[in-house]
């Protein structure tokens, strides 16, 4: 029987909790705290202050005159896809059957609003001639494919806080096209700058819990207020399954099925009924009923309303009886990156049998009515999950993940 999902074979990460996945995924079973109060100089006068910064500068992951010339989204998406491809093994492939799908919800806003300080301070001859390559929104992906010599092709979607799931289910599209033997996907994101921060202050999409840094983020709690900013990178190597097992790939799980919708409603507002359909095309396109999902990674941001939107679509699409999710809580809002990291959680639930607990949740909003595990990590054995990402526009995208051990063809290697 033909496999029409994709075995994932690596996995990479650098976040507010650890600049590698393994220290990331021990602080969330632990339900540890990557939310601080920025007291840098540019910060003064800010609105709000609070972020989650990546706790390993990405600079120092790279040689200096690399890291130079490399926007810090840039830097993130380089070091998490080195992680993932030698957690695969660094598969040997024809490179132009190699393509990278790299997602950002901005791109090099950093280097863009600096460089346009130096521009103004200094003037033009004192811009850097990296500018344009530091700030374009392909920049991640290109840079990966260079690193990788991938050269059957290299995306971007860029899709607000859905890009890096919207990215993973591309690459099942690449594979289930013909396309592809090996997709690296993911996201990246880093800007946490004056005016990004500024900006989400002001539409009073953050959480302005400054006193308590580490109890802003809280997803489903009925006294959240609020996302925080956050920043990091996630991507996983995909594989067409006769390709993994040809060469004897260990899989950390399987890549099922994919939804992605578009609400068509408006252009920041949640829709319960955008987002239920893409869980359900998910289940469709991975040969999925409801009832064999046991884990859902919620996209929840803690906002007042996206959060209760979630949680009537979870319930119309799966019921009330997976157990529930949200990273957000410890690592804040990664934007572009969070759907890549969403889908790293739910898919190492399966494997591990542990799920990580969403922290702060203190009260329950009466109005969530899901099973969200809280207080510590939740163990089980789960055959499959979700993991829900949606973004300013309209975008929904969610991902359907199965145990390494439950493809249709056979288990590859375990993941250990």
């Amino acid at each position: 029987m033909t496999d029409s999902g994709a075995w994932v074979t690596g996995l990479g990460a650098t976040t507010p909790l650890g600049g590698d996945l393994p220290t990331t995924w021990s602080a969330l079973l632990a339900g540890e705290n990557g939310v601080v109060l920025l007291d840098d100089d540019w910060t003064e006068g800010l609105p709000v202050r609070l972020a989650a910064p990546m706790r390993v500068d990405p600079a120092t992951e790279l040689p200096r005159p690399l890291a130079r010339r490399l926007d810090r989204c840039e830097q993130a998406a380089l070091v998490a896809a080195r992680e993932a491809w030698a957690d695969a093994g660094r598969p040997e492939a024809d490179p132009e059957r190699v393509a990278v799908v790299i997602g950002t919800g901005v791109g090099g806003v950093r280097s863009l609003l600096d460089q346009d300080d130096v521009l103004e301070r200094s003037g033009p001859r004192k811009v850097s001639p990296h500018t344009v390559t530091m700030l374009m929104p392909n920049g991640p992906a290109a840079w990966v494919s260079i690193e990788l010599g991938a050269r059957g092709g290299a995306h971007t979607p860029v899709s607000a806080c859905s890009s890096g799931a919207e990215a993973i289910a591309l690459g099942l599209d690449l594979i289930r096209l013909g396309r592809a033997d090996v997709v690296v996907a993911g996201g990246t994101e880093a800007c946490l700058r004056g005016l990004p921060l500024t900006a989400f202050a002001q539409m009073t999409a953050l959480s302005t819990r400054q006193d308590d840094p580490g109890a802003a983020s809280r997803p489903f709690d009925a006294d959240r207020d609020g996302f925080v900013l956050g920043e990091g990178a996630a991507v996983v190597v995909l594989e067409r399954a006769d390709f993994a097992r040809a060469r004897g790939a260990r899989a950390h799980a399987r890549l099922a099925g994919t939804g992605v919708t578009s609400s068509a409603l408006h252009i920041t507002a949640s829709d319960p009924a955008g987002q239920s359909r893409a869980m359900r095309l998910a289940l469709e396109s991975g040969g999925l009923a409801p009832a064999d999902i046991g884990v859902v990674h919620a996209h929840a941001t803690s906002t007042p309303q996206g959060d209760l939107a979630e949680a009537q679509a979870v319930a119309e699409a799966v019921g009330t009886g997976p157990a529930v999710t949200a990273s957000k809580s410890m690592t804040g809002h990664l934007l572009g990156a969070s759907g890549a990291l969403g889908a790293i959680v739910a898919l190492l639930a399966l494997r591990d049998g542990s799920l990580p607990p969403t922290r702060n949740l203190d009260r329950l909003d009466p109005g969530v009515g899901l099973d969200v595990v809280s207080g510590t990590a939740r163990s089980g054995s789960w055959d499959a999950a979700l993991a829900n990402s949606f973004g300013f526009g309209g975008h929904n995208v969610s991902l359907a993940f199965t145990r390494a051990d439950r493809g249709p063809i056979g288990p590859l290697s375990p993941g250990c």
